[in-house]
């Protein structure tokens, strides 16, 4: 697997601790790799191949993250008319609840889309602190040992609910507030939970609303904060100026993190007819015309990642159908209809790539330029968050709770 000089910058700068842990959304790297040989297990199903499962009262489309034996995930539990967010501590090893910190509660239960819960954001992991993340009901830090640091509320309103998951960037937690009104990109201080900056989207959009989770890259020495929005796809510097911007008409709802190698971001422009750009980086001001290397709209997703490897690109639509492409033109290698339904966004583990269907079914495929399905495996279990690996075992975060697969 070959990894961009840029990339590896990117990743000594945003994560502190690359080994050993699976610290943010799509991992160490935030694109969907794992870090090193890593013989993921290929064959299980419901009552093999499992070394535990933890059931969770409760319902939540986050994925967990994993440091020091670990397992931290969001959760939201409604009870007799209350909404409990919480987080959690599952230790590795045995799947047993360490402890768990209930940190807001509503009596009145916002609106949010069927799809969505209440605790969809992926936790973040920095420097022995834990950042969750509930959109605009409340985001806290705590210690490895459940200790709260700081607690905050921003003020925005959310269309279906939240789905944005946090990133930390040097001593900065970035935030996407896009919202039914003023949209907007929030940095707190890590350290206090204060708000240093925020910063408008320079949009008219129709539809401001969008579940973005931002991905951060080195352009010529300098920290720049890639951002998708409704309409446009955002690029900010440290302090939350913007350099540039790159108009999709009529993207909403965009939720797929964006992707970056070889200099090159791959964003999806989302519903209601999303078209996947591939963007040269760099540039100030509107690039629309200037550095669009290639789009495409067959088989492009509106809620799944895509992944970038050995200059191929996968990606999952909505409906399963899977396509490879060349990352440098958009030359199409391949497409199958290989799941059912899907949301999560997809894994790459030595060659392999993982994805997971909305009914519990994981298809294993070959990174490469010809479809070469490996395996299928299923758990008879709803299953909308992202797959995560960490120590060679794949855990997945089904409707009803945490199972870990393989050694």
């Amino acid at each position: 697997m070959r990894i961009s000089l840029l990339s590896l910058l990117y990743f000594s700068l945003v994560i502190s601790v690359l080994g050993n842990s699976w610290p943010q959304f799509r991992g160490p790297t935030g694109q969907g790799h794992v870090l090193g040989e890593s013989h993921l297990p290929l064959k299980w199903n419901y009552e093999n191949g499992i070394s535990w499962q933890t059931y969770l009262n409760g319902k939540a489309w986050s994925s967990p993250i994993c440091v020091d034996d670990q397992l931290l995930l969001s959760n939201a539990i409604q009870k007799d008319g209350l909404l409990q967010l919480e987080i959690l501590s599952i230790n590795f090893k045995s799947g047993r609840v360490q402890w768990r910190k209930n940190l807001f509660e509503y009596e009145n239960l916002p609106r949010i889309h069927n799809k969505n819960s209440f605790a969809s954001p992926t936790p973040f992991y920095d420097e022995g602190r834990v950042f969750v993340h509930f959109g605009n009901l409340g985001t806290a830090c705590l210690g490895l040992d459940g200790g709260l640091i700081w607690k905050q509320k921003l003020d925005y309103s959310p269309v279906h609910g939240s789905g944005a998951s946090p990133v930390i960037i040097k001593d900065l937690l970035l935030l996407s507030a896009d919202g039914a009104e003023d949209p907007c990109l929030y940095a707190l201080d890590k350290y206090t939970g204060a708000i240093k900056w925020k910063t408008a989207r320079d949009s008219d959009a129709k539809k401001n609303f969008s579940f973005c989770t931002p991905t951060v890259i080195i352009e010529k020495g300098e920290v720049q904060i890639i951002s998708p929005a409704s309409d446009y796809v955002f690029a900010y510097d440290y302090n939350g100026k913007q350099i540039w911007k790159f108009n999709y008409p009529n993207g909403y709802s965009v939720v797929p993190r964006p992707v970056y190698e070889n200099g090159i971001i791959y964003v999806s422009s989302g519903y209601d007819s999303p078209t996947l750009y591939a963007i040269r980086s760099g540039g100030q001001g509107d690039i629309t015309k200037s550095h669009l290397v290639w789009e495409t709209r067959k088989g492009v997703p509106r809620n799944s990642s895509v992944l970038v490897v050995n200059d191929m690109l996968f990606m999952a639509a909505d409906n399963g159908v899977v396509s490879c492409l060349d990352a440098k033109n958009g030359q199409l290698y391949w497409i199958e209809r290989v799941a059912g339904s899907c949301s999560a966004s997809l894994l790459l583990a030595n060659g392999r790539i993982y994805l997971c269907d909305e009914s519990g079914k994981t298809f294993i495929f070959k990174a490469q330029k010809e479809y070469s399905l490996i395996a299928r495996n299923d758990l008879e279990e709803r299953m909308l968050a992202s797959p995560i690996s960490y120590q060679g075992s794949l855990l997945l975060r089904t409707e009803k709770g945490i199972w870990r697969i393989g050694k």
